[in-house]
């Protein structure tokens, strides 16, 4: 039970046994005309027996969790326990009204027609009292669980995301070293520059590490950086162009994933080609959604399928953070030119 139920509990027990004594004293003085003290004491019986037992009934149903089960197995339980309260208050109060003798006995019927007549009309109080109190209950629970729920996603949606992260920084740390570590030898000073290139690149990298989406431009920055230091080592092999409406340079996408795209492009495009190739970036508004087109020499094999991890990564980042309103699609567009297509939806054209 949630507090804010607890803490209004015994104003409503006892505000609404309170209006049944209410109106059973005017229904006494209406049909009867008569409102006697004996009438008066009857009521105030019952209503302290309806409080009592009541709450009894309650402890009843919070020790035994009978809150928490399903409605198919709770509701067979409340129907004996309304049942077991209505005899237990007519019980007690015959017991009372015959005890203090409150009934003029003139007029007193057989104990089973009382017993019946009671229990009956016990009900009528007893029964709306458990219908309210449990979907007072079931209406709390079930925001919980719905806030639970919401929760739950949250949390497992910053962890996928971090999970995420947490790959692809080595994945591309490690490709980065392999390059200069194959200028060492041969082009020291270039090795120096390389380092310098990459330097930048992870002081960048480490700035976003913490944001679900950077701006495209501070993500167009890191790849310019990228593709700088690859070029050292591709030379002439590489060649890289930009279409970039500037509108679109604020648009929010997710950190690293650009570059990760551009990476793919270069190891398993330009890399395999004698010839190297070129590396074609463009970003664009088309219709409602923020387009980037990454286009590059090669191939479409199976290393480079939806498996690959800078793939999946991509596909996962965005489902994550946009729904399913994201796109991500990767196909060869002629013999020789692969095309990375994604779509992020967006209304600040």
């Amino acid at each position: 039970m949630s507090r804010s139920i607890s803490k209004y509990y015994w104003w409503c027990q006892i505000s609404g046994w309170s209006l049944v004594f209410l109106s059973s004293a005017f229904y006494a003085y209406t049909w009867q005309f008569n409102l006697s003290s004996k009438i008066l004491e009857i009521q105030v019986v019952f209503m302290a027996l309806g409080i009592f037992m009541t709450h009894f009934f309650r402890v009843v149903i919070r020790r035994s969790n009978w809150l928490i089960l399903p409605v198919e197995k709770v509701l067979p339980r409340l129907v004996i326990g309304v049942i077991v309260t209505c005899l237990a208050i007519t019980l007690l109060q015959i017991w009372f009204i015959d005890y203090f003798n409150l009934t003029d006995n003139k007029h007193k019927l057989t104990f089973s027609t009382r017993l019946l007549t009671h229990t009956l009309d016990n009900g009528m109080y007893i029964i709306p009292w458990t219908m309210i109190y449990y979907f007072i209950h079931y209406i709390d629970k079930s925001r919980k669980q719905q806030f639970d729920t919401l929760k739950l996603e949250s949390l497992v949606k910053e962890l996928e995301l971090k999970t995420i992260k947490s790959h692809i920084n080595p994945h591309f740390i490690f490709n980065s070293l392999n390059s200069i570590r194959a200028l060492i030898d041969e082009n020291p000073g270039r090795a120096r520059t390389a380092i310098t290139e990459l330097s930048n690149i992870l002081r960048s990298s480490m700035q976003t590490e913490k944001q679900e989406t950077v701006s495209f431009e501070k993500e167009l920055d890191i790849v310019k950086d990228y593709l700088a230091l690859e070029h050292i080592r591709f030379e002439d092999r590489l060649k890289v162009e930009y279409h970039i409406d500037e509108d679109t340079l604020d648009q929010p996408i997710p950190p690293m994933m650009l570059q990760t795209l551009v990476e793919n492009a270069i190891k398993h495009g330009i890399s395999k080609q004698v010839d190297g190739g070129t590396v074609k970036i463009s970003s664009e508004f088309k219709e409602d959604f923020h387009e980037l087109v990454i286009r590059n020499t090669g191939h479409l094999n199976g290393s480079r399928n939806a498996d690959g991890f800078g793939l999946a990564s991509t596909r996962n980042r965005l489902q994550l953070l946009f729904g399913d309103k994201a796109n991500f699609d990767i196909q060869e567009v002629n013999d020789n030119t692969v095309q990375a297509t994604v779509l992020i939806p967006t209304h600040a054209k």
